[in-house]
């Protein structure tokens, strides 16, 4: 048995147009400004973000950026292909509790 069968999307339908439209929706105009939230990060969390701001060598990435640029830079698909074979089987393999 089937109830409700018919839906009146009329409602929905206007509020999507004028909120495409740039206008007010029917839960009330958009606002211009967004709203502020405020967050606070322990000692422990600054430090630990900190740490991670130098993940890489930007001396490397620099030579290598400029290897490309050059047309010097060489990709060895072979030692990606096994990389990406050890993560697979690292990903596959049981996990010891």
């Amino acid at each position: 048995m089937k109830i409700g069968s018919t839906h009146d999307t009329t409602a929905v339908d206007t509020q999507l147009r004028s909120t495409r439209a740039g206008g007010a929706s029917a839960t009330g105009p958009l606002s211009a400004t967004p709203a502020t939230d405020r967050v606070d990060v322990s000692a422990a969390a600054s430090t630990l973000g900190a740490a991670g701001a130098g993940d890489f060598d930007q001396a490397k990435v620099d030579a290598i950026r400029s290897a490309i640029a050059e047309g010097r830079f060489t990709v060895n698909a072979g030692k990606i292909a096994d990389g990406l074979i050890a993560d697979a089987a690292a990903l596959l393999a049981p996990r010891s509790a």
